[in-house]
């Protein structure tokens, strides 16, 4: 059976056991939990720019608020956050600041809060070139960075990063005693891998809908939708945490949380509540909602929108409904710094990027080109000045959950492989968390039968090769550290039932 075979039998396996587990019941066992939710708005104005890593866009309608939430855990010795918020990625400076700020407010230690966007790519301008990032640059460059690139903006940032303290704030300060559950659902109709093998031997990235030589799929998907629900003394729902793997690129045509926002209105809609509910974006660096080897018209991007935010939405209120429930869910946190290479490019390609963009940037036909040349001049005036990045992972415990967390768009194989590995009945890879460092593929995808745009130097993608083994790899070393609660089950009968009067009796004819 083949490695990719292997991990999605196990996590079959896995879902069963956690499907035999949905059942309607409180289990408390240990130290009460407490838990609060707290959102705040962080919608982008009509016309700012929105984070799109290609194009410039300005926005020019309001379709729904981006959001930040947050949720913070308390079990008497430890407390921990986590923190979504409706962004195309998180600078790491503003995860720094944010994480001071957070400090001078709350109890929380800066290494017990993850920060993560959701990948919207309809969200507001927080990246990718920082401002000031290219001052020291020849003028030539800075135009590059400056007026061809999505540049982040500096008033909108410090606007997130107060609203992120805020939020956390608010999350500590409503601290009440709950029950949680968990679980997984599964939706296999909304996420597909967008690289695709090619009869040629080699894998591009969206070959295009029935092009006929496609041979397969060049990856997996992650089909699990798993979720955490917390609940009053009274029984009502006060937040939730949603984990699922594919781009959030259902763009509407304006100001929107994307797909995320329509799951979590799905979840408010069908619950008749107003919680939060958290979305974290599993590794899925090369899944998105397009299915290259569909034969049908793709759904409006508003009608993909609803689909893809209902189906996952749908699977989430079914755990909701019918997770066992428990107290027992000690907190804990683990993090690791260190710093990963850029990959430099070499010195004919940066030469001939030089002569692409000197002979001015075209208005179609080959402004990929173009656009690439761009890319590998900006790697190579920040490659002497950082020729490395500092990462972080972290593992967030709860309970019998763990978050493990990178600031990679990772390949979806990573986070099946940090699953199937794991000691947690309930893990959740959360990507794009704590900064953020392009896409890290696999290593195959950078070998003879590799290939796409994931696996292209650009200044927003450069990291060694071996990255998203560092990450995969580190991530399972800090779950491991911790020891796992076991997971809610329904209370056990301790005697036989009695039959029903009315159904013991015999059959009759006439």
């Amino acid at each position: 059976m083949s490695r990719s075979l292997q991990v999605r039998s196990r996590l079959g396996a896995r879902r069963f056991t956690a499907c035999a587990l949905l059942a309607l019941a409180v289990v408390p066992l240990g130290a009460a939990v407490r838990a609060g939710f707290a959102e705040r708005d962080i919608s982008p104005t009509v016309g700012m720019r929105e984070a799109h890593a290609v194009a410039r866009h300005v926005f020019l309608t309001f379709v729904d608020p981006c959001r930040v939430r947050a949720a913070v855990f308390a079990d008497g010795d430890t407390t921990v956050a986590l923190v979504s918020l409706d962004a195309l990625m998180i600078p790491r400076e503003v995860v720094l600041r944010a994480r001071t700020g957070i400090g001078h407010v709350t109890t929380l230690a800066p290494s017990a809060v993850v920060i993560a966007a959701t990948h919207s790519h309809s969200s507001g301008p927080v990246g990718l070139v920082m401002p000031g990032q290219f001052d020291a640059a020849p003028a030539d460059i800075q135009r590059l960075a400056y007026e061809e690139s999505s540049l982040a903006d500096p008033a909108y940032l410090a606007r997130v990063e107060a609203e992120i303290i805020e939020a956390v704030r608010l999350a500590e300060s409503r601290l009440q005693p709950v029950t949680l559950g968990f679980g997984f659902g599964e939706e296999r109709q909304v996420a597909f891998n967008r690289r695709q093998k090619m009869k040629s031997g080699r894998t591009w990235s969206h070959a295009g809908a029935m092009n006929p030589d496609i041979v397969d799929y060049a990856g997996p998907v992650d089909p699990q939708v798993g979720v955490v629900g917390a609940w009053d003394h009274e029984g009502r729902l006060v937040g939730a945490i949603v984990n699922f793997a594919c781009h959030a690129t259902t763009n509407p045509g304006g100001v929107s949380a994307n797909w995320p926002g329509a799951m979590e209105r799905t979840v408010q809609g069908a619950l008749r509540t107003t919680a939060p509910v958290l979305f974290f974006a599993g590794p899925s660096g090369d899944v998105t909602q397009v299915d290259n080897r569909s034969p049908y018209v793709n759904p409006t991007q508003a009608e993909w929108l609803a689909q893809v935010g209902g189906r996952i939405g749908a699977e989430a209120i079914k755990v909701l409904l019918s997770a066992p429930r428990t107290t027992d869910t000690p907190l804990a946190a683990r993090q690791k710094l260190w710093r990963i290479a850029r990959r430099v490019p070499l010195p004919e390609r940066v030469a001939e990027a030089r002569a692409i963009v000197d002979r001015g940037k075209p208005s179609a036909g080959a402004l990929t080109e173009w656009t690439f040349a761009r890319e590998t001049l900006l790697l190579d005036h920040i490659v002497g000045i950082e020729p490395d990045v500092e990462v972080e992972a972290q593992a967030i415990q709860v309970g019998p959950a763990v978050f493990l967390s990178s600031p990679a768009e990772l390949f979806v194989a990573f986070g099946l492989e940090q699953k199937q590995r794991s000691a947690f009945p309930f893990t959740f890879p959360v990507s794009l968390a704590n900064g953020c460092v392009g896409y890290v593929a696999t290593e195959d995808a950078f070998g003879p039968e590799g290939g796409g745009y994931e696996t292209r130097l650009t200044f927003y993608s450069n990291l060694d090769v071996t990255a998203g083994r560092q990450f995969a790899e580190v991530g399972l070393a800090l779950a491991a550290q911790l020891r796992p609660a076991p997971p809610p089950e329904r209370p056990r009968l301790t005697r036989p039932g009695t039959p029903w009067p009315h159904g013991r009796v015999d059959p009759q004819v006439r």
